[in-house]
């Protein structure tokens, strides 16, 4: 009687444990887009932020792994101020906002444009850098005007701005390239190769990777960047819509490594005197 007794007892304990676990994490997923995470991130001591680790010069890994960039700077300094360290996750950058949503992430940061899409699903943080789409190809293709992109084979990133721009403004694009769709890669870092191999003939980039990457290169004479029409961009951090203390700590931060003079080394660290920034304009 007591065996069964304590084997009823034991089979209880264990499922109460498992169910507990279960509905734990289904709960924080469930809220996490919900309700106003600070408190909670503040209490653990650090902020998951979701990044693509191929996204040069922003967030990237050395060779020996570790990932550095632009971005992983600044996020540090930021959150530095709140004693609060930063986790740095790689994501399938197509699933961003998913990521966001379900609290597998608190931020993206990762080179992060805004747009009228994306404004609808987060909230962004103030613009903390300008950047631009340009075309990128070989000197020896002789595409020196968007024009020339007509029946040739042009490389964007899935989920990138740049894709955006084609679907939305098919004029510039899609409606004359070589059938009428972009190839699309998970990485720049894969595109690059390709350009290279003369697998594609142009390839739609952030012109702040574009000119990190090409700087690199053994022969960066070998490439040519072309501007593109579409707007301007803006660089901001995504956070969930109910993370309204979160967009309060981190604009509040990004003004004060602005004025400390943080925010300058870290533009000239990784752009030298080609970073825009309207936080530093503002001053």
């Amino acid at each position: 009687m007591k065996t069964k007794r304590l084997l009823i007892l034991t089979i209880t304990l264990v499922c109460s444990i498992f169910f507990a676990s279960g509905c734990s994490g289904v709960s924080i997923n469930r809220k996490a887009n919900e309700v106003d995470n600070w408190s909670h991130i503040k209490q653990r001591g650090y902020v998951t932020v979701g990044v693509d680790d191929t996204f040069v010069p922003m967030d990237f890994r050395q060779k020996n792994g570790q990932l550095i960039g632009y971005d992983v700077d600044l996020a540090n300094a930021v959150f530095k101020q709140y004693g609060i360290n930063v986790s740095f996750q790689t994501i399938d950058w197509s699933m961003n906002t998913t990521e966001l949503k379900n609290g597998t992430i608190d931020l993206i940061w990762n080179g992060f444009s805004k747009n009228p899409e994306r404004k609808a699903k987060v909230n962004f943080s103030k613009t903390y850098l300008y950047t631009s789409q340009v075309l990128v190809s070989l000197k020896k293709n002789k595409i020196n005007t968007i024009a020339a992109m007509k029946n040739k084979t042009l490389g964007v990133q899935t989920g990138s701005s740049g894709y955006n721009d084609v679907m939305k403004y098919p004029k510039v694009f899609k409606n004359h390239i070589k059938n009428h769709d972009p190839i699309l890669y998970d990485s720049f870092t894969n595109a690059f190769i390709d350009l290279t191999a003369g697998r594609i003939d142009g390839l739609l980039i952030d012109s702040s990777y574009a000119d990190y990457y090409i700087s690199k290169q053994k022969h960066p004479e070998n490439f040519t960047e072309i501007d593109s029409p579409f707007p301007k961009e803006e660089f901001g951090v995504g956070m969930r819509k109910s993370d309204v203390t979160m967009k309060r700590k981190v604009n509040q931060a990004l003004e004060k490594v602005a004025r400390n003079g943080t925010l300058t080394r870290i533009n000239h660290k990784w752009f030298g005197n080609k970073a825009r920034s309207p936080l530093l304009e503002a001053k």
